[in-house]
């Protein structure tokens, strides 16, 4: 098991078959497996399904802060602006989410699909008078952002702002050594462009607040829960969540299921066989397969027996979500792509508890 360490990001380039033997050996160890770091505190490596769901249904136990998406615990400056609600344990969690799902309303979820059919139409049309392309970077990066900016209501002169900017914090959260092409450091990085975002939210909310329109800003600056209404400094780290997460999450989604569909013609022959039908257990194999992502912390609130297994307050736990839907106690033939999983309870959307994934419904629908 030593040679195995999952906080190398040389591991997560390794091919699929290869990650996925090492997890299925760490699967099978009869004892917690605990990967040290050089540089920064170890953690133990979650990777079965039944580990993951158990942790998740006991939140008073396996606590999301002081961060939820991280190895290491930013500093002060860092989780200011990006300690979004997936970093919070109830009730300040459960407030912030009754809060925000009130702009989710079903009609709002039609309303986005709505968009996303018109969207894909539009890029279908110009990928057929442009011909050969990359699908990467002409549908799965400017379809889900566009979808998000659209739903948010957030003008179209600002949008490839808002790519840089996702891009550059996407590289800077994945890399602890990473450096922006000027030099400028990780944490630098990472409060420049999550101000730039927050400083953009806090005009759109102010601009809603005097002239309401159609879209979630307006919902959320406009809506409360018990008298509470969303802070702008909360309304800028859920755009941040929504435009990063939400964005990073579909172009994988995106990306992944052209090649899955390339890679199984009969898979996509018995798609195309009959779309309407097919396509919801589709879009539900498409996220246990590709599980884009990857990953969840969690840290011990106190000394805990976790289905056999002893951790110690404080300690970090990854929850390896990629791991889980390959658990062959649950998946038959999981290592098999079948649009046809039927049941197919995976962790892509996390696993039930308070942190199931709020847009869940929305990707679904979409």
């Amino acid at each position: 098991m030593t040679t195995i360490d999952l906080s190398d990001l040389d591991f997560w380039a390794k091919p699929r078959s290869e990650r996925d033997r090492a997890f299925a050996a760490l699967r099978a160890a009869d004892e917690p497996v605990f990967c040290l770091r050089e540089d920064g505190p170890g953690f133990y490596a979650i990777t079965r399904y039944d580990q993951i769901a158990e942790m998740s249904r006991n939140p008073q136990v396996f606590s999301s802060e002081p961060i939820a998406v991280g190895l290491d615990d930013p500093p002060p400056e860092v989780s200011g602006l990006l300690g979004s609600m997936l970093s919070l344990d109830d009730p300040r969690h459960a407030r912030l989410r009754r809060i925000v799902a009130r702009a989710f309303t079903p009609r709002m979820i039609a309303k986005a699909a709505d968009d996303v059919a018109l969207l894909a139409t539009e890029i279908v049309d110009s990928l057929l008078e442009r011909g050969p392309c990359d699908f990467v970077s002409e549908v799965a990066v400017p379809m889900p952002l566009e979808v998000v900016c659209r739903m948010m209501g957030v003008p179209e002169s600002v949008r490839p702002e808002i790519v840089e900017a996702t891009d550059s914090l996407i590289a800077a959260i994945g890399d602890p050594d990473h450096q922006d092409p000027r030099g400028k450091p990780r944490a630098a990085v990472l409060v420049d462009n999550a101000r730039f975002m927050h400083e953009l939210m806090g005009e759109l909310a102010e601009d809603r607040r005097a002239r309401p329109a159609d879209d979630v800003i307006t919902a959320m600056v406009n809506g409360d829960v018990d008298g509470e209404a969303l802070s702008d400094a909360a309304l800028g780290k859920f755009f941040v969540l929504l435009v990063v997460a939400g964005n990073e999450t579909t172009r994988n989604a995106l990306s992944h299921a052209l090649t899955l569909f390339t890679d199984h013609p009969e898979q996509r022959d018995l798609l195309l066989d009959d779309l309407d039908e097919r396509m919801p257990t589709a879009v539900e194999e498409i996220v246990r397969y590709v599980t884009p992502v990857n990953w969840m912390r969690r840290t011990a609130k106190r000394d805990v027996d976790l289905l056999g297994h002893t951790y110690r307050a404080g300690d970090r736990l990854i929850m390896h979500y990629v791991s889980a839907n390959r658990d062959e106690t649950v998946f038959v033939d999981s290592h098999r792509f079948n649009i046809r999983r039927n049941p197919n309870p995976h962790l892509g959307f996390g696993s039930r508890g308070p942190h199931f994934c709020l847009g869940a419904l929305g990707a679904r629908s979409a």
